[in-house]
């Protein structure tokens, strides 16, 4: 995408320009709407409600509420051919913060979001060693004294039977059992090792003390550097190595970006497409593992038991989340990204492609990690339900402990390192793009210096990114985490569809649609209008509802096994991020009332809640000519005159 170029009778957009062509902006929605989620927090939903019953309930949320939102923005910013701030102030003036609450999640997300990628920088670089550093326990002191490996283990006891590995060395049993105020038991177990007694039973070992694999040892104390004094109020120093790691997560995003959609545009061909290149050659090598079979049954077999859990709310309730989660609708990236279409671009195809894409992306993973997991419970002679865990603990703990135990696990650890920094900088390019759009829509003149705009924002992001790099940056990681897009993304998702739907009109939105030549069948009229008029704002509230009903207090991963449960203060300081959003929205409406009134303009709700005469097509000579020969009339520039759907045209 570049500088617009103009075909013959189109009007020149030289200041905001257009995708040099159509698949480049697939190849950006879907790489925006395929991300990491599907990769750690899909699977993990379906280990936790039962495999095949979340499966039939994440596909009958997008049909109902993905689908429909997902189709809403991108027509949205087509028509409308600007960003969120912009678009919300036209169309219905009083919700202009609607806008800013969007662009305020979306930077929420962006600092903690890079980081994500900084710790799979870190790990693609690690993995370069003749031996994994996190396959065994090692010597240094960043080593915890609990940290436990079965080979080890297996060498001291063949060494001695009286030993076993602890404190990063064969120790005796007896000095084990004795740092744990037991003594050592007179009996062995069944693997005939000896056991700890505490005046009452005898204890096998793995009891006494909590064992740390040494790849959680190696996330946990040498990458993430925690402490066992390590909390809120002593965050510890900075991680240099993470400050760099960052510094090249934001370079690569700054190098992409800053050319804007022209440079991104293409970089998606190789960030959209390589992740399912790594998932194919995964899913072949993850198949041939010993005890592939039982992870894949375990992920897809129905039992009446599993079935019976669709009748659970919760199922439901995580199913819409994360389909909503995996689209990605209010961030305002979806408007972002169809802001700088063609006018007359299919985007009802685009649409039900990228989102039927990107459900099929989360499913194709589960079999891809299902695949693995099996394998590493035979390796662990566990079930496969006890191996699984969630989030980042999936994919920088579980995933490399299994890569250990391939053949040549550096070519696997680059493989799968190499598709997560792909999938999140897809998702990181939008993100970011929302936030750098946004500000040259808001201030065109700055359109000339985009560049400029891109290396700004990505200091920014940089530097509000190093709290997350110190010794205890992994609470101000979960904290954002937990709150940036929680229950303010529901709230805008809500607004938005009751604003496009109800405020503007649902007719009037029709007609746009027509304007832009998409010929929607009548029966997805229909589909569409009843999820847009009812469906999906009700689900959507149910959503909200049940957010709050299943809140919990934010924590985070510790030295120590145990959860980190975050003072009440910090609690506090994530509902803020939390309900910022919302805020915004209220702000935006009072703040409409007081300027509008000031300037002596009609502040009664419809006056309000209509388009202003701003409001129209990106350009005029791309609009559709309606069956009278009339063209809805718009002018490219911001200062134009009049528009059918404004009630204030003094405005």
């Amino acid at each position: 995408m570049g500088k617009g170029k103009a075909e013959k009778g189109e009007v020149e957009e030289v200041e905001r320009g257009s995708w040099d062509n159509q698949c480049d902006f697939f190849l950006s929605c879907l790489g925006y709407a395929v991300g990491l989620g599907n990769v750690w927090r899909f699977p993990y939903l379906c280990y936790e409600h039962g495999g095949v019953t979340f499966l039939i309930a994440y596909l009958v949320m997008l049909l109902i509420s993905g689908l429909p939102l997902f189709f809403l923005e991108l027509a949205l910013g087509q028509y409308a051919g600007k960003g969120p701030l912009k678009l919300f102030g036209r169309i219905a003036p009083a919700f202009k913060g609607l806008g800013y609450g969007m662009l305020m999640i979306s930077f929420l997300v962006v600092i903690y979001y890079n980081m994500i990628i900084a710790w799979t920088i870190y790990y693609t670089f690690a993995g370069f060693a003749s031996e994994l550093p996190w396959t065994y326990c090692g010597n240094t002191s960043l080593t915890s004294r609990d940290c436990f490996q079965r080979d080890q283990e297996l060498a001291c006891f063949n060494s001695s039977s009286d030993d076993t590995f602890w404190d990063k060395k064969c120790t005796s049993v007896s000095d084990v059992c004795l740092n744990f105020n037991m003594t050592e038991a007179d009996e062995r177990d069944d693997t005939n090792r000896l056991m700890c007694y505490n005046g009452t039973d005898n204890i096998v070992l793995n009891r006494v003390y909590p064992r740390v694999s040494p790849s959680e040892d190696y996330y946990k104390r040498t990458m993430l550097g925690l402490e066992e004094d390590t909390s809120w109020e002593n965050m510890g120093g900075l991680k240099w190595e993470l400050v760099l790691c960052l510094a090249a997560a934001w370079t690569i995003v700054c190098l992409c970006l800053i050319k804007g959609v022209q440079s991104s545009g293409k970089v998606v061909y190789f960030t959209a497409l390589f992740p399912y290149l790594v998932l194919v050659i995964l899913l072949i090598r993850g198949v041939t593992l010993d005890g592939a079979y039982d992870g894949i049954i375990f992920y897809v077999y129905p039992t009446a038991e599993k079935m019976a859990n669709l009748q659970k709310i919760d199922v439901w309730a995580a199913a819409a989340t994360q389909i909503f989660y995996s689209l990605g609708p209010s961030f305002g990236g979806l408007i972002t990204l169809a802001s700088y279409n063609k006018f007359t671009n299919n985007c009802h195809r685009d649409a039900i492609l990228i989102a039927f894409a990107n459900c099929g992306t989360s499913i194709f993973a589960g079999f891809v990690i299902f695949s693995i997991i099996g394998f590493m419970a035979k390796q662990a002679a566990l079930p496969v339900e006890e191996v699984i865990k969630g989030g980042t603990g999936l994919a920088f703990i579980a995933y490399p402990e299994a890569v250990t135990q391939m053949p040549f696990p550096q070519l696997w650890s680059f493989l799968f390192f190499g598709m997560l920094i792909t999938l999140g900088l897809d998702s990181q390019f939008t993100m970011t793009e929302t936030v750098t759009t946004a500000i040259m829509d808001q201030y065109p003149n700055l359109r000339a210096h985009k560049g400029k705009v891109v290396i700004v924002a990505s200091i920014i992001g940089f530097i509000l990114g190093l709290t997350m790099c110190t010794r205890g940056g992994i609470f101000m990681f979960e904290l954002i985490n937990w709150y940036s897009a929680s229950w303010g993304l529901l709230i805008c998702a809500i607004t938005e569809i009751l604003i496009v739907m109800y405020a503007y009109g649902y007719k009037n939105f029709l007609e746009n649609m027509e304007e832009m030549g998409l010929k929607i069948p009548t029966i997805m009229k229909y589909y569409w209008l009843s999820m847009w008029m009812v469906i999906t704002p009700v689900v959507l509230f149910f959503v909200l509802i049940m957010t709050f009903i299943q809140y919990s207090p934010a924590w985070s991963p510790s030295y120590s096994q145990e959860k980190y449960y975050f003072p009440i203060g910090i609690q506090f300081l994530g509902w803020l991020m939390a309900l910022v959003a919302g805020a915004f929205i209220i702000m935006g409406v009072f703040w409409q009332y007081y300027n509008r009134k000031r300037n002596g303009k009609a502040t009664d709700f419809k006056s309000m809640t209509s388009p202003n005469e701003k409001w129209g097509p990106a350009t005029v000579t791309n609009a559709v000519k309606k069956p009278t020969g009339l063209d809805n009339q718009t002018y490219v520039k911001d200062e134009f005159s009049y528009n059918k759907y404004s009630a204030d045209t003094t405005y």
